[in-house]
């Protein structure tokens, strides 16, 4: 974890994308802190010079090797921890984004230790970031209303 996420001066950015593929959402188990062994959507940090949808897409490719075709914007979320004496943790704004799947067969690594895909019926089946039941519910309906050509 990069130390201006630990007790930040200001809220981090970052993008996150739940990819369909055959009517079923990719997850993966967060490899690192926080949340680590959670299921969450893969994405990450945004750097400097990249546009939300970029990050996106490529904290998908570096974290489990699959490539896809962006759809819309599901949602931000908003995850603040706080430590025992109140003082700001983390702070982290996450614009997450559906898409739809391209290419690559997911693969496990540091940052995403486990893989699985769902259906909509199993959102709550898994250990899960607090948010993420909610923002799977968004995706699901997201892709059900999308352009047919855009749909999974």
């Amino acid at each position: 974890m990069s130390s201006d996420r630990f007790f930040p001066s200001r809220p981090v950015l970052a993008a996150s994308v739940a990819v369909f593929r055959e009517g079923r959402v990719l997850l993966a188990a967060r490899g690192k802190p926080p949340g680590e062994g959670l299921f969450s959507l893969p994405g990450g940090q945004v750097e400097i010079g990249e546009t939300l949808e970029e990050a996106a897409l490529r904290e998908l490719r570096e974290e489990v090797a699959v490539e896809a075709r962006l759809i819309g914007l599901i949602a931000p979320v908003e995850f603040i921890e706080r430590d025992e004496t109140g003082r700001i943790k983390h702070h982290v704004v996450i614009a997450a984004h559906a898409a739809h799947w391209v290419s690559g067969e997911p693969q496990t690594g540091p940052e995403a230790k486990e893989i699985r895909w769902i259906e909509e019926q199993d959102i709550g089946e898994l250990p899960m970031t607090a948010d993420l039941p909610d923002i799977l519910k968004r995706a699901f309906a997201l892709m059900r209303n999308a352009a047919p050509d855009d749909r999974s």
